[in-house]
């Protein structure tokens, strides 16, 4: 977009107009003084700022809101421990290709030459954890907003970091013109030999399985892999960040894999089958060792088809293609006719086996909670996971019907994620139901940020699963035969603590009890925090 403008502006307001022009409508963080001035100006363009209590929850509120809009997050953070309290969760976004916009503030560099409280190289911290680090200029002000949001976008997603010196914030700059470059056009596969080939493999497939991921799902291919997995009879696995892509009660959709050994000991022997494989927007950093090399390319016909070229070497391909995985699909079927697959029925006989895994009539613990919540809580509600044993049980057990719609960390696999999260969703969809499934542990961890979920009025619905222990932990380390070793910690009343922050608490033991509980927290008009109390033990050949 190309704009005249007839009065100065601060060199802050260009970059807050760029973000505001992308969609941002909330920034998150922990204001110090070096970044005032741009927060006055995305507040002048229309961002809203949200005090946070701590800027990795500030960092995954902007995740959830991005999950939700489309729209580049945002973090705000002042210079040294504003910017390294934000780090887990900047290099998460890093890994699980989360556009995230880093703005900190910074004193002046000739300041810097004599001035040394609180320095610190915020660009040689941040460079390794995000896709570019910029240091703001008065007179490039809109070049380095724009190239930011290129970068943040395009390809794979990633953060991006901003440091504004605080005298170039507010200096008053006159451009003409506003230098603004096209986003990059969606590529499709070029008609020739390669594609030809792959045309052919397709059309030859009598057992083939799509694998989808995080590129698929930033690019929202969802409809165009359901198409696929119709027309032509291929089931679909996906990594756990694309749960919901293709509708969990379709009969081709597989589930999730890669975290879940029980899962994995029922889906990869399908894949083991397979005569093609088409790897759709898959990115293997979600996947665990048990899924390295589990095929030959030499053996097998496989198709890569990602956002970049994958250097992974978690798995090869026989063939890769750089492109949309929308339409590189639309690309790859165009004229072939669909055959009859999988003869032996094996994608429905996978879709029972994994039924009768992962079962959802437990009177109660771990699963009790996750099948009770999944059959109280609306079809659309939203859902966020922190890190643990809950998570790997709640990802096989949840049904996910839309994409995006079960939040977490999936390749970093950070605690303390599902609060804020869900606090970002809310804010995002505040008529969509919400629910935050945290271990008491990872709930600990940022149990202050309840009282921003006040403050904010938000009626979230957090579910804790109390055992008082690190409970995935403590199973590795009793199945290794090893000490107890600081693993268990002391049993807190979580209830307690969300009416202490203002908002509703209750503890149950049984499923009538945490459906009752369900049922009161969607009608209130503040949070709830529903302690699940359950035995550590419940985990125990159920993952």
């Amino acid at each position: 977009m190309t704009q005249a403008n007839q009065t100065a502006d601060r060199a802050a307001d260009y970059l807050a107009r760029r973000l505001y022009e992308a969609g941002c409508r909330h920034a998150f963080g922990m204001p110090g003084g070096e970044v005032l001035t741009v927060m006055d100006a995305l507040s002048r363009a229309g961002i809203e700022c949200v005090l946070a209590r701590h800027e990795n929850a500030a960092a995954f509120m902007a995740e959830g809101v991005w999950h939700r809009t489309g729209a580049p997050g945002i973090l705000i953070a002042t210079l040294g421990p504003g910017v390294l309290n934000g780090v887990n969760a900047i290099a998460n976004a890093h890994q699980d290709r989360v556009p995230l916009f880093v703005l900190s503030g910074c004193v002046d560099a000739d300041e810097a030459l004599t001035y040394t409280h609180q320095i610190l190289d915020h660009e040689a911290v941040l460079r390794p954890i995000t896709k570019a680090t910029f240091r703001l200029t008065a007179q490039g002000a809109d070049i380095i907003a724009d190239k930011a949001m290129g970068i943040a976008l395009e390809g794979r997603p990633g953060p991006v970091h901003i440091d504004v010196p605080i005298s170039v914030a507010d200096t008053r700059v006159t451009l003409p013109t506003l230098r603004r470059r096209p986003m990059a056009e969606v590529m499709v596969p070029a008609p020739g030999e390669g594609l030809a080939r792959a045309r052919d493999w397709l059309a030859d497939a009598e057992r083939p399985v799509m694998i989808v991921g995080l590129d698929a799902m930033n690019e929202g291919a969802g409809p165009d892999i359901a198409a696929l997995a119709e027309q032509y009879g291929i089931p679909v696995i996906t990594t756990y960040k694309a749960k919901g892509l293709i509708d969990e009660t379709h009969a081709m959709a597989m589930g999730g894999a890669g975290l879940s050994p029980l899962a994995d000991g029922i889906v990869v022997p399908l894949v083991e089958r397979a005569d093609l494989i088409l790897c759709v927007g898959y990115d293997p950093i979600e996947m665990r060792p048990g899924w390295r090399e589990i095929w030959d390319p030499a053996k097998v016909n496989v198709i890569d088809i990602a956002a970049v070229a994958n250097h992974q070497y978690m798995h090869q391909a026989t063939m890769n293609i750089v492109g949309d995985s929308g339409a590189s699909l639309r690309a790859l079927c165009d004229g072939v006719a669909p055959r009859a697959t999988w003869p032996g029925g094996e994608p429905a006989a996978v879709r029972a086996a994994l039924a009768d895994a992962f079962p959802q009539d437990d009177d109660w613990g771990a699963a009790g909670v996750i099948a009770e919540a999944r059959a109280t809580l609306p079809a659309n509600t939203i859902a966020t996971c922190d890190s643990g044993a809950h998570r790997i049980l709640l990802s096989q057990m949840w049904t996910s019907y839309a994409p995006q719609a079960l939040l977490q960390s999936t390749a970093l696999c950070t605690m303390g994620c599902a609060v804020p999260l869900a606090m970002g969703a809310k804010i995002a969809e505040p008529d969509r139901p919400v629910v935050s499934f945290s271990g008491d542990a990872g709930f600990l961890m940022v149990a202050g940020e309840l009282s921003t979920v006040a403050e904010l009025e938000l009626p979230v619905i957090f579910v804790v699963f109390v055992d008082a222990s690190l409970s995935l932990i403590e199973k590795k380390q009793r199945e290794r035969q090893m000490v107890n070793l600081a693993v268990d910690f002391g049993h807190h009343d979580f209830a307690a603590i969300g009416r202490a922050f203002g908002g509703n608490g209750v503890s149950v033991r049984s499923r009538p009890e945490l459906r009752a509980a369900l049922e009161e927290a969607q009608k209130a008009d503040t949070f709830t925090v529903i302690a699940a109390e359950i035995d550590r033990g419940s985990y125990d050949g159920r993952i």
